[in-house]
């Protein structure tokens, strides 16, 4: 099975990478995490993300925040996918990651999840890395059944409750 790599661009979204690495581990999926800024350290992000695919990577996540130009700058240098996870911040409560984060140019497509999207963010690596993957994608099919019976049994419910 590919790997998943998880980048940050700080220690500080860590939370954020926790709930990604959280769900690649309930679905067995190997993953690596580091920290490498798009504005600190470059070319250890460029080195990095154009060996991931030599490496064994299928997928790539990349947290940042505020400018949050991570996700760009390792699409620019990888031709995996790049699934970008924009971060809160202080000021403008993480719509300058999201817009930073969704806004590429034609030809370096970033996939975007929601401010803090950690375990969606893990979700779509999964499904991408399930394309090649029989198990994995059956095993996603199955917590996704099971997460509708869930609500359909809270429907259930409800409409005992409320409807003649």
């Amino acid at each position: 099975m590919k790997k998943v790599a998880i980048i940050m661009g700080s220690d500080s979204d860590m939370p954020i990478a926790e709930k990604a690495v959280n769900t690649l581990k309930e679905y067995g999926v190997p993953f690596e995490v580091h920290i490498y800024s798009a504005h600190r350290t470059p070319k250890e992000a460029a080195e990095f993300t154009s060996k991931a695919k030599e490496n064994g990577f299928g997928a790539i996540i990349a947290i940042a925040g505020m400018a949050a130009h991570l996700a760009g700058a390792i699409a620019a240098n990888t031709l995996l996918p790049v699934i970008g996870i924009p971060a809160k911040s202080k000021n403008l409560d993480g719509m300058d990651a999201l817009l930073s984060t969704v806004m590429m140019p034609s030809g370096i497509p970033v996939a975007t999840v929601a401010i803090d999207g950690g375990a969606n963010a893990a979700l779509l690596a999964i499904e991408i890395l399930a394309t090649a993957d029989d198990e994995l994608y059956a095993l996603l099919k199955e917590k996704r059944e099971a997460a509708a019976k869930v609500v359909l049994e809270k429907d259930k419910a409800v409409c005992e409750k409320f409807n003649d």
